[in-house]
């Protein structure tokens, strides 16, 4: 069974976005010894664009070979003109609002997007599934999250997008599987979710 690991940035607040979901915040964080953590660890979750400009766009995808996000998250590269910015991975775009999607390799969920989520999980391949984001997506797919990977920026924005959006308070326990802290006070944990056992 594929995992769903939802890989993501926050404040130390625990907000992915200020109020409105702009993390631009965070981007001054990402130096040379972070991009290379990423380029070594999770070269897939860098753009298409991005990897062309540093250079490594020729990296084969280690972690993920599918990516889901929702329409606000997928929109910050459509209102650019970038229709498939994760080129390199099977797009998933959770909306209701665009009736056909903008590019061949973007397929859209418009409903039961749990079930699909599933059926995603129950394929066979060596490779996870990516959550990027955002936070109403991440709510309704809470329970499906077997890690997180949550990259901790050193800043507090005191009101924000929550990492989960629109859940009812239930407790989940996970078990911190590694940790590292970067030059510039980034955090990076991996957690996995704790079985019903224990």
């Amino acid at each position: 069974m594929r995992k769903l690991t939802y890989f993501v940035a926050v404040s130390i607040d625990g907000f992915i976005g200020d109020p409105s979901g702009d993390a631009t915040s965070y981007m001054r964080f990402v130096d040379d010894e972070f991009l290379e953590f990423l380029k070594t660890e999770y070269p897939e979750t860098v753009s298409a664009a991005g990897r062309r400009a540093l250079g490594f766009d020729d990296l084969p995808n280690r972690k993920f070979d599918t990516v889901i996000q929702g329409m606000n998250s997928y929109r910050l590269g459509l209102d650019e003109g970038i229709a498939s910015p994760y080129a390199h991975l099977r797009e998933y775009v959770a909306t209701r609002s665009l009736g056909t999607a903008p590019d061949p390799n973007v397929q859209l969920i418009a409903d039961d997007l749990v079930g699909k989520v599933r059926e995603l999980k129950a394929e066979d391949s060596p490779l996870d599934i990516w959550l990027c984001g955002g936070a109403q997506v991440a709510g309704q797919l809470r329970d499906e999250v077997d890690e997180l990977v949550i990259k901790t920026y050193p800043v507090l924005l005191g009101s924000g997008m929550p990492m989960f959006a629109g859940v009812e308070p239930d407790v989940s326990d996970f078990a911190l599987t590694s940790s590292r802290v970067f030059g510039n006070g980034l955090v990076v944990r991996h957690y996995v979710r704790r079985s019903a056992n224990g």
